[in-house]
């Protein structure tokens, strides 16, 4: 397996106005990591197409990979086809600015006005269909789309594989995010081994957990689906069963990318330095 970092872990820096998403490739390059996992979205840039290309070719100058091109979606909304519309134009510009495969998201849960049956089984033809179409899209442009385990409404191991035998589509895979299942208090290494078959790319990340009952451990924790505490962290630092869940990704098969997507509230540029030399670690001692 080989190790990317996404540019999400340099959102701090990126929104405070410290660096920019070159300065952050930059970064990368310095770290000696071989590839960046580039994260935008419609507000990135006022030409996203050109601003795309222009990072992707930056990279490259650098000797970097540019494996995934990594953006939003919400396929449970008013208008499904122009969400459509609009996740197709991002596939348009992965496949200009040379990146073989797209994440882009399902959908964060039910929209304000939403007057169906609020269960996930009642939403998945709609999510779909909506996924399916997109894959095509893509298959047509010499991409590859994938889905992460994000979003309270799918975010179940068993949701994900519903949401694969649904959608049944050979352009559609996996982005297997090692950390997101604790959102919904699953075990992650069990989640994982699940969803083994479908990974096109890996998320690495980690957070602390403490249990619900007792009191709130204050700024910066978030409540899992069931009412637990989680904070995200530096990698190799929380209570996530990193190691193991890597350990079974690689025993799978698996060769391609990790990336590492650090969110907590450490200094970002000490956390992603600890994080990827944890990273590194653990990925030498799995691959021997």
């Amino acid at each position: 397996m080989k190790t990317c970092i996404s540019t999400y872990s340099f959102a701090r820096l990126i929104g405070s106005g410290a660096m920019d998403h070159f300065d952050v490739l930059d970064k990368i390059h310095e770290m000696g990591v071989p590839a960046a996992e580039l994260v935008l979205d419609d507000n990135t840039s006022s030409s996203p197409l050109e601003f795309a290309c222009r990072l992707a070719d930056h990279a490259r100058k650098l000797g970097l990979d540019v494996p995934i091109y990594t953006t939003g979606a919400n396929f449970c909304c008013p208008d499904v086809e122009a969400e459509i519309r609009r996740v197709e134009r991002h596939i348009d510009i992965a496949a200009e600015a040379g990146i073989p495969l797209l994440r882009h998201d399902i959908t964060p849960g039910f929209y304000e006005g939403y007057t169906g049956l609020r269960t996930f089984e009642a939403i998945l033809p709609v999510l779909a269909a909506a996924i399916r179409e997109v894959a095509d899209y893509a298959q047509k442009k010499g991409v590859t789309t994938c889905s992460e385990n994000h979003g309270r409404l799918v975010q179940d191991s068993d949701r994900m594989l519903a949401v694969f035998t649904a959608v049944n589509h050979p352009n559609y895979r996996y982005l297997c995010d090692i950390g997101n299942f604790g959102g919904v208090d699953e075990n992650c290494a069990v989640a994982v081994s699940k969803l083994l078959p479908f990974i096109a790319h890996v998320h690495a990340k980690d957070s602390f957990v403490r249990d619900g009952m007792r009191q709130d451990p204050g700024r910066g924790w978030v409540l899992s689906r069931a009412g637990n505490y989680r904070r995200a962290t530096i990698f190799g630092h929380g209570d996530q069963p990193a190691y193991q869940c890597l350990k079974i990704i690689y025993a799978s098969g698996y060769r391609g990318y990790v990336s590492l997507e650090f969110e907590g509230m450490e200094d970002p540029l000490t956390a992603i330095e600890i994080s990827m030399e944890n990273l590194n670690r653990y990925l030498a001692q799995i691959m021997g």
